[in-house]
């Protein structure tokens, strides 16, 4: 075993008897933690290729246990008093962490494995087929809503600034969502999109969100757009679509999306409608995606030389 992998295989262990030893909100940075060194442990298992030192099997039984951790962050994370995945579910996994390079028992638990995840280029979608949620299909033409996980976090410098010219930047601080503690990995991608649905520019994504409280979650940062205001075509919009990741699909999903028109490009706060998905760039269809007054939380930077 190579000495990156053993010490990933501790620290593991270790941040999970940290976390398993009591139930609490205290204990939820320690069950994100778990979740993050899986996948960390599952990508390095994944990358060595003909090299590994890890069995098909194992590589599943990592990826399983990446699959559980995730379940168990989401379930601290969640307000609902029901828990998909409890603490003494939890406690099963530190005899196959402990030995999982000669683990050869049937996994405790029918999960399938948390994919690798393909860090992509941004805007780089593969088509796969549609989620049909019955709370949250939609109907609409526009991209799919489910596509390969990516690590996100694309944002792009601001471009330099041009005499008369001006340059856009949107603060992204929150979305309303009435499940918003449920949310795995939560982020959304930022593109600026023609009336035909094209790019006008580079599509950005934003890191992970930095917190989730009560019905919002929190982003708090900044997305430079990409042209200068006076050089967008008439009829452009800024859309904003919401994706977090599925264990039990083992995708990510886009949840919801908004968009901002040229119009709206003003100075200061607004507050913006979220649509159901699937992202419909043209605006011809779109459905709300609730009645509630949960909405997607901006600040407009204008800069002009």
């Amino acid at each position: 075993m190579s000495e990156v992998t053993r010490s990933l295989l501790q620290r593991w262990g270790a941040s999970f008897r940290r976390g398993a030893d009591f139930d609490s909100w205290g204990q939820l940075v320690e069950a994100i933690d778990d979740y993050r060194l899986a996948r960390h442990l599952q990508k390095e298992a994944q990358a060595q290729h003909n090299n590994s030192e890890f069995t098909e099997e194992q590589k599943k039984t990592i990826g399983k246990i990446a699959t559980c951790l995730e379940l168990r962050s989401a379930a601290l994370q969640s307000t609902q008093s029901q828990e998909e995945f409890k603490l003494e579910d939890l406690k099963k996994l530190e005899p196959i962490l402990k030995n999982i390079l000669t683990y050869n028992k049937e996994f405790p638990f029918d999960v399938q494995p948390v994919p690798l995840r393909r860090i992509l280029a941004p805007g780089e979608e593969e088509h796969l087929e549609f989620e049909e949620d019955e709370e949250e299909g939609g109907a609409g033409a526009g991209s799919p809503d489910s596509f390969p996980a990516r690590v996100p976090g694309t944002l792009l410098p601001r471009l330099p600034s041009e005499p008369g010219m001006t340059l856009l930047t949107i603060r992204i601080e929150k979305i309303g969502l009435k499940d918003a503690g449920q949310c795995i990995d939560p982020y959304i991608t930022v593109s600026v999109k023609d009336l035909n649905g094209i790019d006008l520019t580079p599509v950005q994504d934003t890191p992970v969100a930095s917190r989730k409280e009560d019905t919002y979650v929190h982003f708090n940062v900044d997305i430079e757009l990409q042209k200068h205001v006076e050089k967008l075509t008439k009829g452009a919009a800024i859309f904003f679509e919401f994706k977090h990741y599925k264990p039990k699909k083992r995708f990510t999903s886009t949840k919801c999306f908004a968009f901002m028109e040229m119009d709206e490009i003003k100075p200061g706060p607004i507050v913006i409608e979220l649509y159901k998905k699937p992202t419909d760039f043209k605006r011809k269809k779109l459905q709300l995606l609730t009645k509630k007054p949960l909405y997607l939380h901006l600040h407009q930077t204008l800069h002009k030389e």
